[in-house]
């Protein structure tokens, strides 16, 4: 097999890992109110369940970059994935609400190991192959939520575990994947000098504020539908499906777009954009305007997450480096990076909910307002005169 071919493989691998990841997070999200419902609980009460999950995620993924330095992505991203299928079966047909929430634990770690490590995976091969390929393994992600709200919308009819506990099985043929690997032991990273971790948080701060906005359309955005309008219960999915559709457009015209008009202009339009679009969310008068607001919101910040993760790892990356240092330094911080998206989950599912206790229109009112926090930002997403990306 030549090496392109094992190339085309590997990356292959990593998109179908952040497939997995899309399509598992998205169909529990859609799944939201159907959970409230069963176990009976409020939105503050779903507020701190899913605050508690992010938090685990948070530290599976610190568990993956402190264990970065002695196992490659590829063996952290099996475990990762193999948690997830462990756990999903058992939030769908949990006997009890213990039960139900330990669970949902474990899949919160897993959340985390599979979200560092996916990204790892993608920079590595990005670097490889010499050019921008991260906005397409983030459209494999949106690809699996479009899928995952579909199945919501399918089997609405159907109980909660015929319509998430199959799911289980992706997971499992995924974990088997050829991933990248890095044959190289234990790596003594500070051989590779210190980190410019002050631009790294600038671009940070602009995951932040994506992720704030993803978690709030996908996570609240079918409760939304359900709480504020007589919405059909069976068409609530629609916050969340014509969102990612959206998302993975953009996504998939991402390279091309950034190219022709630049990092900072893309940026600054889709924080613009967003903010309008999250506007008609909040004053929409019925649901169809509502399910508008959600799409064109999709479309507005498709691009900051890859664009983040791409800058993140060209930052942290140095041209001089040995390349099997290079990758073991770019893995470690990009699962620290990784840490953003889960303050931008706090902001978008917690204190979403939280804010909207009493109407959900308060809650979504919070990004529609930080997302103008991107227009300053932009400017850290643009590469240093004459930097490009390095093989490694």
């Amino acid at each position: 097999m030549t090496a392109s071919n094992e190339l085309g493989r590997q990356r292959l691998a990593a998109a179908a890992g952040f497939f997995t990841q899309g399509l598992i997070f998205i169909t529990l999200t859609t799944h939201l109110p159907d959970i409230k419902k069963k176990w009976d609980i409020s939105e503050v009460e779903l507020s701190i369940l899913l605050l508690a999950m992010v938090l685990l995620a948070g530290v599976g993924s610190v568990a993956a970059e402190t264990l970065a330095k002695r196992r490659d992505s590829a063996a952290l991203l099996r475990c990762g994935l193999a948690l997830v299928f462990v756990s999903v079966p058992v939030v769908a047909l949990a006997p009890s609400f213990g039960v139900f929430a330990t669970s949902l634990a474990v899949y919160g770690l897993g959340l985390g190991i599979v979200d560092a490590t996916t990204n790892m995976q993608a920079v590595a091969l990005e670097h490889r192959y010499g050019r921008p390929i991260l906005p397409s393994f983030h459209g494999a992600w949106t690809l699996g939520g479009i899928i995952g709200a579909a199945v919501t919308l399918a089997t609405s009819h159907l109980s909660i575990g015929t319509s998430i506990a199959p799911l289980a099985v992706v997971p499992l043929v995924v974990l088997f994947a050829p991933f990248l690997r890095r044959d190289d032991g234990v790596i003594d990273l500070k051989a590779a000098g210190a980190i410019p971790w002050r631009p790294i948080l600038l671009v940070g701060c602009g995951m932040v504020l994506f992720y704030m906005v993803d978690t709030a359309a996908t996570t609240w955005g079918p409760t939304y539908l359900d709480d504020i309008f007589p919405t059909p219960s069976s068409l609530v999915a629609l916050a969340t499906f014509p969102y990612l559709v959206a998302s993975g457009a953009m996504r998939l015209a991402g390279d091309r777009t950034v190219a022709r008009f630049g990092a900072e202009r893309v940026l600054r339009a889709g924080g613009i954009a967003a903010a309008l679009s999250l506007a008609v969310v909040v004053f929409a008068p019925t649901w169809p305007i509502a399910v508008l607001g959600f799409t064109l919101t999709g479309a507005s910040v498709a691009v900051i997450a890859p664009l983040s993760f791409s800058a993140a790892a060209r930052i942290a990356g140095g041209s001089s480096l040995d390349p099997a240092l290079r990758q073991a330094r770019v893995d470690a911080v990009i699962a620290r990076f990784n840490q953003f998206n889960y303050v931008g989950a706090l902001l978008g599912s917690v204190l979403t909910g939280l804010v909207g206790a009493d109407s959900l229109r308060y809650g979504f009112a919070v990004p529609m307002v930080l997302i103008l926090g991107i227009l300053p930002l932009a400017t850290a997403f643009a590469p240093a005169s004459g930097e490009s990306f390095h093989r490694v």
